[in-house]
């Protein structure tokens, strides 16, 4: 890209001097005496450009994007104008200044100068795919042809499409543009597990195993934490799952590693597979990680009446009542917070400022002064669009660092105008992210809602069954509750001490849990 951009310079610096030589060619009339002095500004301002462009060529970037900002502002050059910006957009992103560039290739696009809009939409594509600004990138798709893009951006663009297309829930064309991604390009995996996404929306979970597994084959010699693979492993376990194959579905779950971020996930989805599978027990070891004080930070509500149902399955009354009012009493206060809140304000800034204050207590593991509870704020971090936003934000602050770094840059016009767009370019952002935070918090209160609708359904059931249970104990049908004549010393192997975990949870203790009881219906 460098070497284009010498010789797209070089090409440049013959502008002026051509222009020169066919003014020569016209006819001498006689000018008066201001004629002649906006000649001599005009043949200035062209060796000012000359220069710049000489400067950008010697990679002297920061003073030559300074005099092609200038430059571009004058009337005198607006019919280099196009050239100019463009040539200032690509010396900012060489200084890593994307936001500040983009603004540049747009101002090209919008010339439609036949030939440096076509490059500026290439250029404007490239900083949206690092900035991950799907808004900029948008725009520079709608203004040209795909197949006019040079074969080397394809598959960034059918990628950034699939992905558009995945989130207007097109799951065919979104499925069709991630297929077109070629195998060896950095979004090639990416583009491959968002495929196998897009078949299982499509309710394809037959296409989305091989999917999966073609990834899988793909990442095989990869380490076992890598990223696509345990994607892609994880992604195999929920398509056998939605095949409803619940042994493959647990055996998939449980290749999911430990010390990945997806395995909390892993563990609890598992469990929704061994209840369709009967695995009671193995369930309920499960909940016995999932519940301990390691994950007390989490948003879990769904997996307590899981645990509360498969008491049920197994007539465990007294351990369903524990279970349903721990749902009670963690999720009533958070249900009623989120409702004040919501109630409280409008204000999308004020949304923002709490998920702000959330992103510094994850981000830095230091107390802040919350209204809303830490566990809702952290569930809503972890969505897909506020995730990706404030991922954008971290971009603009890291460009606004990089300009405030460097006072003699700062105090240019160009640097003023680059803090001018990042403070606008931040400051829609975090509006933006505030109405995601709020949709998200909608969304928090009717599921709850419909969550504590279903904790009375299972409370009813479990009146019920314990009716039914005191009658055969009245009866003389009363059943042993663990299995007392099970030796278990074949847990513990010769040469180690057993350790009893006494209230302490270490996330190497994390999944080793067993549950030992039984069921106590006949």
């Amino acid at each position: 890209m460098k070497k284009l951009l010498l010789l797209l310079i070089a090409s440049s610096l013959v502008v002026p001097l051509a222009s020169s030589a066919q003014r020569k060619t016209k006819p001498r009339t006689r000018t008066t005496a201001p004629l002649y002095n906006s000649n001599t500004r005009e043949a200035t301002l062209k060796n000012q450009l000359s220069n710049a462009l000489r400067m950008a060529q010697g990679g002297q970037y920061e003073a030559a994007a300074n005099n092609l900002f200038t430059l571009s502002r004058r009337s005198e050059l607006a019919a280099e104008r196009p050239q100019i910006k463009y040539i200032l957009g690509t010396m900012l992103m060489e200084l890593k200044l994307n936001q500040t560039a983009a603004f540049q290739f747009v101002d090209v696009i919008r010339t439609k100068h036949p030939k440096y809009s076509k490059l500026a939409i290439e250029k404007l594509s490239i900083v949206a795919d690092t900035l991950g600004d799907d808004t900029i990138l948008n725009y520079a798709i709608s203004r040209v042809d795909l197949n006019d893009f040079p074969s080397n951006l394809r598959d960034m663009i059918n990628y950034r499409l699939g992905e558009i297309r995945l989130r207007n829930r097109e799951f065919r064309q979104a499925a069709e543009l991630f297929g077109k991604v070629s195998f060896g390009s950095s979004y090639y995996f990416q583009a491959l597990y968002n495929k196998g996404l897009a078949e299982l929306e499509e309710n394809q979970p037959s296409l989305a195993i091989g999917t999966f597994n073609k990834m899988l084959d793909a990442r095989r010699k990869a380490p076992v934490t890598d990223t696509n693979k345990v994607a892609a492993q994880m992604g195999l376990a929920r398509a056998l799952y939605q095949k409803q194959d619940w042994e493959a579905s647990i055996e998939a779950y449980a290749q999911v590693p430990r010390d990945t971020l997806m395995w909390h996930d892993a563990v609890f989805e598992q469990s929704w597979a061994m209840l369709r599978a009967a695995r009671f027990r193995s369930a309920l070891s499960n909940f016995q990680t999932l519940h301990s004080a390691y994950y007390e930070d989490f948003y879990m509500p769904e997996s307590l009446l899981l645990r509360a149902i498969v008491y049920l399955y197994i007539c465990k009354y007294d351990e369903m009542e524990k279970v349903l009012s721990l749902f009670e009493k963690t999720y009533g206060p958070v249900r009623s917070k989120i409702g004040d809140f919501l109630k409280s304000t409008n204000e999308a800034s004020a949304f923002y400022a709490e998920i702000e204050k959330a992103h510094y207590m994850k981000t830095t593991d230091k107390s802040s002064n919350l209204r809303l509870p830490y566990i809702v704020l952290r569930n809503v971090l972890d969505q897909g669009d506020v995730k990706r936003s404030m991922h954008y934000l971290e971009k603009l602050n890291q460009e606004r660092a990089r300009v405030e770094s460097n006072p003699a840059f700062r105090a240019s016009p160009l640097g003023q105008y680059a803090l001018k767009i990042l403070a606008n370019r931040g400051k829609n952002t975090k509006f933006a992210v505030g109405d995601m935070v709020k949709a998200h918090l909608l969304n928090m209160r009717v599921e709850l809602r419909d969550l504590y609708e279903q904790a009375g359904f299972i409370r009813y059931e479990m009146i019920t069954g314990r009716k039914e249970s005191i009658k055969k104990k009245i009866s003389g049908k009363d059943i042993e509750q663990i299995d007392e004549n099970i030796d278990r010393q074949f847990y513990i192997q010769n040469g180690y001490e057993y350790y009893p975990f006494q209230g302490e949870y270490w996330l190497d203790e994390v999944g080793n849990y067993h549950y030992l009881g039984k069921q106590s219906c006949e």
